[in-house]
């Protein structure tokens, strides 16, 4: 047997032997961003990532399928439909449509989540409070329907000390007045309690810095009180080479030492099959090697397409509206069997409900509202086609159903 069908085969076993309530073997997990803010939240924050604070405006580039929702959970727009009827939302707040949504995963065997907690909303009394519901009602949900959740801090947009001053003492807000971890459902892999950090040694400007990342890193590794877990780091995808969206400083493998995975980010990094196949066999192999040699395991993203042309708008500038397209679900697909084959023992699908970057795979609407510039559409498809199919890349994770060429036949 070749070393690399070797290799393969060792990993697909310690899949399958250590998967489980307690482990991220076997498993595809999806980022739950939970911050679609209305007025109904009754927080005086307005349309928060949806945009509609003035007339004609709007952040997402895809439409949530409310059709399933019932009338407590929809909230009315400013936006018409083509008839003249009032287009409608959902608010992350509510725990009934949180607890829909982890049906639908369980519906389509989707494992759980990772929370994604904003270090930089954390500052703000109301966000705080609205980001604190969200998780209660992701927890109730997780253990009502048999998924799971763990917290994923978002470091985007910190200022320098606020790793300290702000996640660190959120993280033991969590534990002591929350108690998070006492929740049956909340993830654990290798023994420990799973926590992710995102957004260490990006070279886009950053306000923090290697050295503060390494130190939340030690806390949530170390601390005797509030550390002891499984520590999970997102990263940037030149992370091993300390090139491309990295930052070109070898004291970024010191500081990725101490956490216990490794999930590069891969959104936008390629932007269809061929330059995915390209991109995925340039550093899947290399980057599971270094986490290994390390002890480390090895989380990659996959993406089921992009777009932010109304996000962009709103910000004066201008994107492409479909700019990374979703082609049915081949783009998806294609980036998991490359994985797979390389030898991928979990998956992390980014995002379940992001709608703002147009990368949800959670149930969208083909009829949408009029004006702004449009929305990403697929009408032959049904709504639930990207949970089905993410469920799918689940079971040929496991290797419950053969890893073919074209999309499996529903």
């Amino acid at each position: 047997m070749k070393p690399c069908m070797l290799i393969f085969v060792v990993w697909v076993l310690a899949c399958q032997v250590a998967g489980g309530a307690d482990s991220l073997f076997g498993k595809v997990m999806c980022g739950y961003q939970g911050w679609f803010v209305t007025p109904a939240d009754g927080e005086g924050m307005g349309w928060r990532h949806y945009g509609f604070d003035k007339q004609g405006q709007c952040h997402i580039d895809l439409w949530p399928d409310v059709s399933e929702l019932d009338a407590d959970e929809r909230i009315d727009t400013p936006l018409k439909f083509a008839d003249g009827s009032t287009a409608q939302v959902f608010r992350s707040s509510h725990p009934k449509t949180v607890r829909r949504h982890f049906a639908w995963m369980r519906e389509h065997g989707l494992d759980g989540v990772f929370l994604q907690r904003f270090g930089s909303v954390l500052r703000d009394a109301r966000s705080r409070k609205h980001a604190d519901t969200v998780l209660v009602a992701v927890r109730a949900a997780a253990e009502a329907e048999g998924r799971s959740w763990c917290v994923m801090y978002d470091l985007s947009g910190m200022r320098a000390g606020e790793l300290e001053s702000v996640v660190m003492q959120d993280w033991k807000r969590l534990r002591t007045e929350l108690k998070v971890l006492e929740s049956a459902a909340y993830q654990k892999h290798a023994g420990k309690p799973v926590v992710a950090v995102w957004g260490i040694g990006f070279n886009d400007g950053r306000d923090y810095t290697l050295d503060e990342s390494h130190a939340l890193l030690r806390f949530l590794h170390d601390n005797p009180e509030f550390g002891k877990l499984c520590v999970m780091a997102g990263v940037p995808w030149g992370w091993r080479t300390l090139n491309r969206d990295a930052v070109n400083d070898p004291k970024l493998h010191e500081v990725l030492r101490k956490a216990d995975i490794l999930s590069p980010w891969s959104v936008g990094r390629y932007h269809d099959a061929a330059s995915a196949t390209k991109n995925i066999g340039d550093v899947h192999v290399a980057d599971a090697a270094w986490c290994r040699e390390h002890g480390q395991d090895y989380l990659p993203v996959l993406y089921p397409g992009f777009s932010w042309a109304n996000l962009m708008k709103l910000r004066g500038k201008e994107a492409k509206l479909n700019q990374v397209p979703r082609l049915g679900g081949q783009f998806l697909w294609h980036q998991a069997r490359e994985r797979l084959r390389g030898g991928a023992t979990m998956l992390y699908i980014a995002m379940f409900d992001e709608m703002d970057e147009g990368t949800a795979i959670f149930k969208t609407a083909s009829r949408v509202p009029e004006g702004t510039l449009g929305f990403v559409t697929e009408p032959e498809l049904p709504s639930d086609h990207y949970l089905w199919l993410s469920g799918q890349i689940g079971k040929a994770l496991r290797q419950e159903i053969p890893l073919t060429e074209t999309l499996p036949v529903r």
